[in-house]
């Protein structure tokens, strides 16, 4: 395991089994909630940083099981996506939210342009090299890859109850979340949609475009709603049943030989 970032914010990012044989590469972006000391914790309280403003409970463990399971690299951020969310571009509002579904976040109100660069710097950018490293070293293996980015989602958003349980979501290149889906009577009691809860024009799938559809590398992203990820027992539980649709999607030759997917 290496770790990449400044010594102002710490590590941006883990990355776990790099040189994994396996056909995926996993990316955990939401996997920490921790906010660096030299922020004060943004002004939020202990029930705010430990909710799922600040992170997807859950969402690491089901990576890890995954990553062991496929002998699969994975990059998980050290950071809470409060201080910087590596599944946003800098420009996009939502990278260093000023407001959360709980309400405001002080300590991201007002930044400036130079305080903005700084985490941009110390964080996004550090995350994104991780990943382009491990798949830049695939690609001069010729090691074939399919990009997975792994979520959680709470089940109640602004008092609306949620019934998904597992969303496959794609951007504009579908081809692994067709597999998968193709795969749903394998998991008959679970509710499993397309590009829910959230989908493209939630602005959720920065990570598959740049990493993913901008290399024509096959990519999905999986969300799975948290209250089935509560402990340790769930969370592989749920690795499992993600790999029941996973497995045979990148069994299936046709996703290495479809060539429509570069942007």
């Amino acid at each position: 395991m290496s770790s990449l970032g400044n010594p102002q914010f710490g590590p941006a990012a883990d990355v776990v089994n790099p040189d994994g044989h396996g056909d995926v590469v996993l990316v955990c972006e939401h996997a920490s909630n921790v906010i660096p000391a030299s922020l004060k914790g943004l002004g939020l309280d202990d029930r705010a940083r430990n909710s799922h403003i600040a992170w997807d409970p859950g969402a690491l463990g089901v990576a890890r099981h995954l990553s062991r399971a496929l002998d699969a690299p994975l990059i998980a951020g050290r950071l809470s996506r409060l201080v910087y969310d590596c599944n946003r571009a800098p420009e996009s509002p939502s990278a260093m939210p000023i407001r959360s579904e709980q309400g405001d976040i002080p300590g991201n109100a007002g930044l400036d342009a130079a305080a903005r660069a700084t985490r941009v710097a110390a964080v996004y950018r550090p995350f994104c090299a991780a990943v382009s490293q491990v798949l830049d070293s695939r690609a001069a293996r010729g090691v074939r890859t399919a990009l997975v980015t792994v979520h959680s989602f709470t089940p109640v958003f602004h008092g609306q109850r949620r019934d998904v349980e597992i969303g496959i979501l794609h951007d504009s290149d579908s081809r692994l979340a067709d597999a998968m889906l193709s795969r749903t009577g394998t998991l008959p009691d679970r509710d499993i949609r397309r590009n829910a809860p959230y989908g493209p024009e939630d602005d959720v799938t920065h990570s598959l475009r740049l990493h993913g559809v901008a290399r024509g590398l096959p990519n999905v992203m999986i969300e799975i709603r948290n209250d089935l990820l509560t402990s340790a027992q769930d969370q592989e539980r749920m690795a499992g049943e993600v790999r029941r649709l996973l497995a045979p999607a990148l069994a299936n030759e046709a996703l290495w030989s479809w060539e429509g997917a570069h942007a």
